[in-house]
């Protein structure tokens, strides 16, 4: 009867998976009898048997087959599984981070728990295996990164990937010692470790590439509004001419705009991209945009790109007959009226301060020394860190915008960690500030400087890096500049194309119309736009969210300086 019944098992598919522990003194010809399955079935849904054979505390899958009622032996007392538990799944708790806590992988959760498979929700019910002596709690650490491994890798790959040798990975992850690398693993890897991928949720994973997505021909049609003011240049002037375009005028951050997008279109001619692209002189002019609007025919372009100056945008997204086409704010971070239609491509001021907030307020000790520095004009957000942090110090800077030092050297102190926030969209007092708060770090005394807005004005090019690296100067942007002295294929291009490095305008406008382009073709229609997840280029990044018949992007980086360099942080 029982070898019957194997034969029938053989026939057809597990209707379900136990987890067995493996225990002092188990053998794999106990376990086959104890379940009623071959050798041969247990081998089958746990490969690594045949490689390092049975070992203690090892978790096996068991298998439990349909049995036919005439076949069936007869029942034997239910008995209690004491190898695995219930387990309330907690908020916003992945199946990865469930996996690892329980040392096992993804696959074998949803093995255990079939109905995860489409998704876990916080206060669902889960089987997970006895951990004995240890708290699951303890087990992740937010001061790591994770990676899981990939089929058919090895050491050597992963270091290739994200930079980890043998030796550390094997120092973090004791178990490889005795069972070595493992398709599904996820391994516990230095939080430095990060390659070419992105973190969610402490999991290193892939990034997304739309371009690597397009594979078959595409054509789209581009508006594009400029102020590049043509009728205010002396074309007989050569001198002239030289001048207005040496410096930083609608002129040139026009040319330089219309740059980025012309190489991004080269860009995607090559993968087989097809881009229609009119350009207009919008001549920072509301009443000549509303000429070109009133004299060409958009019905058929795919999406408007401009004009930069809000102002200009503000009465172009409102005019009827452009509410079907998409209309996006590509440059300011002035906030835009979302009307229908509209993509505010640049994440906003308000967005990139509510974030750091909560960067603040889940990070700053309340114990640590807290001093703001705020000038005059952000009262409204010293008001709103002082409910945050109620026993913080508040540094007034002289009405130059100055600090005195000796009001500095008295407010910080030796004893505690000093966490400065300053406020400022004002040269004079962000120099001021990072300048004498450097002069105070010693072996003593330890000084950390943030901001909830970092303004136009940190792009001074007279502003030490060196001391916002000595401060570990930490903040939220829209955008992940560049390494100094650095060109990478990009740069290279730029500069065999136009004769000298891009500049942060020109490469804002690469990254805008690369993503704007191959968002379109791979959604077909810019109105699903949201369903595509967040795509890094150059400098910027999109992950767009919809707020009625419009969108916003919500994709930002939390940045820090760290020496000359700066770092992305985990968020």
């Amino acid at each position: 009867m029982f070898f019957g019944l194997l034969i029938l098992q053989a026939q057809q598919a597990p209707e379900r998976f136990i987890s067995h522990k493996v225990k002092k003194k188990e053998t794999i010809f106990g376990i086959t009898r104890e379940y009623n399955i071959t050798k041969e079935q247990l081998n089958e849904y746990n490969p690594l048997l045949e490689k390092i054979g049975l070992r203690k505390r090892m978790v096996l899958r068991i298998p439990v087959y349909k049995q036919d009622l005439k076949e069936a032996v007869q029942p034997k007392p239910t008995l209690v599984d004491k190898t695995i538990e219930k387990y309330i799944v907690k908020p916003k708790e992945t199946k990865w981070r469930i996996a690892y806590n329980f040392k096992m992988t993804v696959p074998e959760l949803e093995a255990l728990n079939p109905k995860i498979k489409a998704g876990l929700k916080a206060g669902q019910e889960i089987l997970v295996p006895v951990m004995p002596a240890q708290s699951v709690s303890q087990t992740w650490d937010s001061n790591y990164n994770y990676y899981t491994v990939r089929p058919k890798e090895g050491y050597y790959r992963i270091e290739k990937k994200i930079g980890v040798t043998q030796k550390v990975l094997d120092s973090l992850n004791p178990q490889l010692l005795s069972l070595g690398l493992r398709p599904g693993m996820v391994l516990r890897v230095p939080i430095e470790a990060k390659g070419a991928y992105k973190i969610e949720d402490d999991l290193l994973v892939e990034k997304l590439s739309l371009l690597d997505s397009i594979n078959e021909p595409k054509s789209v049609k581009l508006a594009v509004f400029l102020p590049f003011k043509a009728n205010e240049i002396e074309f007989d002037s050569i001198d002239n001419t030289q001048k207005l375009l040496q410096g930083r005028n609608l002129h040139t951050i026009s040319t330089d705009f219309y740059s980025g997008i012309l190489l991004a279109v080269d860009t995607l001619s090559k993968r087989g991209i097809s881009v229609n692209l009119n350009t207009f002189d919008s001549e920072n002019s509301i009443s000549k945009v509303n000429q070109i609007i009133n004299q060409n025919d958009f019905s058929d372009t795919n999406a408007i790109i401009g004009p930069l100056i809000p102002a200009n945008f503000e009465f172009l997204s409102a005019k009827s007959k452009l509410k079907a086409t998409p209309k996006v704010a590509s440059l300011s971070t002035n906030a835009v009226s979302l009307r229908p239609g509209v993509y505010q491509s640049v994440t906003s001021k308000d967005f990139l301060r509510k974030r750091m907030f909560e960067y603040l307020d889940r990070t700053l000790n309340r114990e640590d020394n807290i001093v703001l520095v705020v000038d005059s004009l952000n009262r409204p957000i010293e008001r709103e860190l002082l409910k945050l942090f109620p026993k913080s110090t508040v540094l007034r800077p002289e009405k130059s915008n100055y600090l005195l030092p000796e009001l500095v050297d008295s407010l910080l102190v030796d004893s505690l960690p000093n966490r400065v926030i300053l406020e400022s969209q004002d040269f004079s007092l962000i120099s001021s500030a990072s300048s004498q708060m450097s002069a105070q770090q010693s072996d003593l005394r330890t000084v950390q400087l943030f901001t909830t807005y970092r303004a136009s004005a940190y792009e001074n090019p007279s502003l030490s890096r060196k001391q916002l690296g000595d401060l570990n100067f930490t903040y939220t942007a829209a955008s992940l500049p560049l390494k100094l002295g650095e060109y990478n294929h990009f740069q290279n291009r730029y500069i065999a194309t136009f004769g000298k490095p891009p500049n942060r305008t020109a490469i804002r406008a690469y990254d805008l119309t690369m993503d704007l382009i191959l968002r379109l073709v791979y959604t077909g229609d810019l109105r699903t736009v949201d369903q595509i997840g967040e795509a890094d280029y150059e400098e910027s990044r999109f992950l767009y969210k919809k707020q009625n018949d419009s969108f916003f992007n919500s994709g930002y980086f939390l940045l820090q300086h760290q020496n000359f360099d700066i770092v992305e942080l985990k968020k």
